[in-house]
């Protein structure tokens, strides 16, 4: 009978193997939620804990949590050092809440009930090429945070952490110093403009987002000593920007959204800014090669399913700032940021 298969590419039993592995990550993937959902990784930060000690904290089933916790110890996150004793390896670490750059309210956004939903929807993004989120939520995900006051909360504290090591590396890749003002566009609480001002003590910053997000941005702002060189201001970048800036940064903003609503948002950036202004895009760009791009690639269908954005190459980031009257001048890779890059353009006209 004939496979279709050549000879060059039948799969051996390792491919069998390996793909076992993929199709069943999302196991690993609700483990990993739940154990940050009963706080395990905080529990075991100051050392190895016996499991029944761990489950009377926890207030769950014993044995039932050491099936939990043997799993992700397969994966490397936590070993198990005596019978049913466990510790936090370094890779493990990554989850406690205490730790700087703590993925813990990244995996608490991600795999919520909410956004784990939209994947069981993939399907109906990818026959559609709408999000899987207002299918299975009848809104989109905007709409349901504004309603879901937790979510919400939760999806402020991952975006500043995300904030947090990104703005770090662009600090590290790009020179703000001698810059008058700074238009931080849809900068949610601030955190990327408090670093920014913090390291620049003589330019001056304006965070501007949608009034019920910028409401939470006094701690940032507040913590890095800058409020008397930062104004908040509330208002949709769809409507307008703040005017007369020297830079206009926009950090993870364009991938939310499709191409007609990304153009609005960088038209309203050209009308703000004068002829010698810059804008600075800061997005992951999706390399060539499939394989080296698959950080991205996650990300690109996260985005798909949940957001209704996508990630995007250089070519198409460059396309997107030629319509609205930019010229993208240089692509400057943030070093150990997981993809991202700065996208510096100024007024072609």
């Amino acid at each position: 009978m004939d496979t279709g298969i050549s000879p060059g590419t039948s799969p051996s039993p390792d491919d069998f193997a390996e793909i076992v592995r993929l199709i069943g990550g999302y196991r690993i993937s609700q483990a990993l939620y739940v154990a940050v959902e009963l706080g395990i990784p905080d529990l075991l930060s100051n050392g190895p804990k016996q499991c029944d000690e761990l489950a009377a904290n926890t207030k769950t089933h014993g044995p039932t949590l050491y099936r939990l916790l043997r799993f992700p110890a397969g994966a490397g996150v936590c070993r198990e050092i005596r019978s049913r004793e466990f510790e936090l390896t370094a890779l493990g670490s990554t989850l406690r809440s205490d730790v700087p750059g703590s993925i813990f309210p990244v995996i608490r956004l991600w795999l919520s009930e909410s956004h784990w939903l939209s994947w069981a929807h993939l399907l109906h993004s990818v026959r559609t090429g709408e999000p899987a989120f207002n299918h299975a939520h009848g809104m989109g995900v905007f709409d349901y945070l504004r309603k879901d006051a937790e979510l919400s909360a939760v999806f402020n504290a991952a975006m500043t952490t995300n904030s947090s090591r990104l703005s770090s590396a662009l600090l590290k890749h790009y020179d703000f110093s001698g810059i008058r003002k700074i238009v931080d566009v849809g900068g949610g609480h601030g955190m990327t403009l408090a670093m920014i001002l913090s390291a620049n003590p003589t330019v001056h910053g304006v965070l501007y987002d949608l009034p019920d997000v910028v409401a939470g941005a006094g701690q940032s702002i507040d913590a890095a000593g800058v409020r008397e060189r930062c104004e908040i201001v509330g208002g949709n970048f769809f409507d307008s920007i703040p005017q007369d800036a020297d830079r206009y940064v926009l950090k993870q903003i364009i991938h939310d959204w499709d191409d007609e609503q990304s153009l609005t948002i960088l038209r309203n950036c050209r009308a703000a800014m004068p002829n010698e202004g810059k804008l600075l895009l800061i997005e992951r760009r999706i390399e060539p090669d499939h394989r080296e791009a698959m950080r991205v690639l996650h990300i690109d269908l996260e985005m798909l399913v949940n957001v209704g954005g996508r990630e995007r190459t250089d070519a198409e980031y460059r396309c997107l700032l030629e319509r609205v009257g930019f010229r993208l001048v240089r692509i400057v890779p943030l070093v150990g940021s997981a993809g991202f890059a700065l996208f510096e353009a100024v007024p072609s006209d």
